[in-house]
């Protein structure tokens, strides 16, 4: 794919979503960062469940660690790899207590060194939080980018690169977001929804699925 095609597409992206934000529900940076914790391998629908009841109790690091592991898992146990998850929040959040006194650093290396933070998880904050131009590649991300051909990559990391490469300056604080929702919402894994996508004419993705969809079922379907 050539970069005036990529420009095409990321401006039409763009006016599906002019300024995106997560749909991972917080009020602060350390919300933020216990909720992309919690998201890894879980929709944000479910962490969202969880949160609502979790930082009404305890949303900074020195009332988690009140809670302690066996009462943070009883908050979280509802999702995936849940006791992992609260033996890295916790430990998370005595390194936090202990080295950055309850915030969050602003900074890849501290972010990564962090029990739980990956990658991925660092762009987010780093991107949400400090509104720096990282781009978190998840598994939507990966999918569109690698099925429209936009930025090929055999994992996460390749891919990241290469949208670091191929993504101007000005797209890169927002392009996570966009092809997140587009991944979400239309260019599905199983059944990508062609027929209502806006950048089908400038995908390079072979196995289109091509829906007619008689005119009287759209008027129906709009009232």
């Amino acid at each position: 794919m050539n970069n005036a095609k990529r420009k095409k597409i990321l401006m039409r992206l763009k006016q599906n979503t002019l300024k995106p934000v997560t749909e991972l529900n917080y009020s602060s940076h350390f919300e933020l960062l216990i909720a992309t914790v919690l998201s890894a391998q879980t929709t944000d629908i479910s962490v969202n469940k969880i949160t609502e009841k979790l930082y009404p109790v305890a949303n900074t690091a020195s009332a988690i660690l009140e809670l302690d592991t066996d009462g943070l898992q009883q908050y979280i146990k509802t999702i995936g790899l849940w006791k992992t998850k609260a033996r890295n929040i916790i430990n998370l959040c005595r390194i936090l207590v202990k080295c950055y006194d309850g915030s969050i650093p602003n900074n890849r290396e501290a972010l990564e060194a962090l029990p739980g933070v990956g990658r991925k998880t660092a762009n987010v904050v780093l991107n949400i939080a400090f509104h720096l131009p990282t781009i978190a590649v998840d598994r939507h991300v990966f999918r569109v980018c690698n099925r429209t051909n936009f930025s090929i990559g055999r994992n996460v990391q390749e891919v990241e690169q290469n949208l670091l490469k191929f993504v101007p300056k000005k797209f890169q604080i927002h392009c996570h977001h966009w092809f997140i929702f587009h991944g979400r919402y239309t260019c599905l894994a199983r059944k990508p929804k062609c027929f209502i996508c806006n950048i089908k004419d400038l995908c390079e993705f072979e196995g289109k699925i091509d829906i007619s969809i008689p005119h009287e079922r759209l008027d129906s379907g709009s009232n």
